[in-house]
């Protein structure tokens, strides 16, 4: 099971990912994504337009196309961690953790008896990797992945303790709420010593514990910026905000009166009517 995840064999072989984020519902979007060159796409039930039944339909999109789905639940609860891994992702992410406490009672939810307390009865999960409901029982508590979003301030304190937790594979920063939980948040894009500071903590506290350590990035720029500096987890974009910035991108360019050819767009052929 766990050489079915594409994401866990690369993680476990000690090569860097590359994610894309999901927040429109739909498995169109889904399967745009998952063949972009993901490593991984992962589904946001937090601040994504994802709901119970848009992830159902994503997670088995991104699969069919030979990526690995995540999803990021909205909270810790544990029914939301069990819906999640129902469905057939092959890891969730999970916001605001703030300790290691919680990040523990985290790991009781995503693991079988006798690790965890995570019922078991999902005919999606198994079929999520093409395997017996017996094989998934047997394997998905070291197969899958637990990953904790460390963004608030009371985590960054106690960042050592939560790596240290076992269970937790990945620890995976969020810049945004990080920095305005420690009270430097990123304004008009300036990243503050501070909070570049915390990133760095955060980094070392999951080399420490031979944990691997994910990063949030806005663009591939910027995602090939982290690579650089070694995160093993990294997501390029998003799909709203970059689908908003080609739509305007080329709305610009149709009213500019300047003819511009975009390589890779589709062509009308020759011959269509008002087409010379």
């Amino acid at each position: 099971m766990e050489n079915l995840s594409r994401v866990k064999v690369a993680l476990r072989e000690g090569r860097q990912t590359f994610g894309l984020w999901q927040m429109i519902p739909g498995a169109n979007v889904s399967r745009c994504l998952a063949r972009a060159g993901a490593d991984w796409v992962c589904v946001d039930c937090e601040h994504g337009n994802m709901d119970d039944a848009a992830m159902h339909d994503a997670v088995p999109a991104i699969v069919a196309a030979g990526v690995s789905p995540l999803v990021r639940i909205a909270g810790m609860e544990s029914w939301m961690v069990k819906r999640a891994l129902d469905c057939g992702a092959h890891g969730i992410v999970v916001p605001l953790i703030r300790s290691a406490e919680e990040a523990r009672a985290l790991v009781q939810a995503a693991k079988f008896p006798p690790w965890g307390r995570r019922g078991f009865g999902s005919p999606y999960s198994p079929a999520s990797f093409g395997i017996s409901s017996t094989e998934y029982l047997q394997q998905a508590n070291h197969s899958l992945l637990t990953i904790v979003q460390i963004e608030t301030k009371e985590a960054l304190e106690t960042v050592d303790e939560i790596a240290a937790v076992e269970g937790i594979d990945a620890l995976f920063i969020g810049p945004v709420d990080l920095g305005n939980n420690i009270g430097f948040p990123i304004l008009g894009g300036v990243v503050m010593p501070e909070l570049k500071d915390a990133i760095a903590r955060i980094f070392a506290a999951t080399r420490r514990a031979r944990k691997k350590c994910g990063i949030f990035a806005v663009s591939g720029e910027q995602a090939k910026i982290f690579a650089g500096q070694g995160f093993d987890m990294i997501s390029v974009a998003a799909d709203f905000p970059v689908l908003e910035m080609a739509m305007q991108s080329q709305m610009g360019v149709a009213r500019s009166g300047v003819s511009r050819e975009t390589p890779g767009l589709y062509r009308f052929p020759s011959g269509t009517p008002g087409m010379r």
